[in-house]
């Protein structure tokens, strides 16, 4: 949970591996799961993993649950519609997470 130092390393890796949608990923993770989210800088690097993988399950779900933090549930449904297509949801891991987030937030 250093997400200082994971963002300094995730950095270094994107610069490295600049069509590694999985860095791109995992930077936009550290970005939205820091004590103060910076999702601005989040959703950049979703963008870019999505454009390199548009079928990066990853991605959708955790581009979903910063729309959620960012008070866009509509948007998170959006992506919980692209993970349904991609792997369905019974046993789509990414599915059943974003959609419980969904789910959650809106009970709140």
């Amino acid at each position: 949970k250093d997400w200082q130092t994971a963002i300094r390393h995730l950095e270094k890796a994107v610069l490295q591996e600049p069509n590694n949608p999985d860095s791109f990923n995992l930077l936009a993770f550290s970005f939205r799961k820091q004590a103060k989210p910076n999702l601005p800088k989040a959703f950049e690097n979703y963008r870019i993993a999505l454009k390199l993988d548009p079928k990066h399950k990853g991605a959708h779900e955790y581009i979903g649950e910063a729309y959620l933090m960012d008070k866009k549930p509509a948007e998170a449904e959006k992506h919980l519609a692209i993970l349904e297509s991609l792997c369905g949801n019974k046993t789509c891991e990414e599915y059943q997470d974003l959609e419980k987030a969904i789910a959650d937030y809106s009970k709140k």
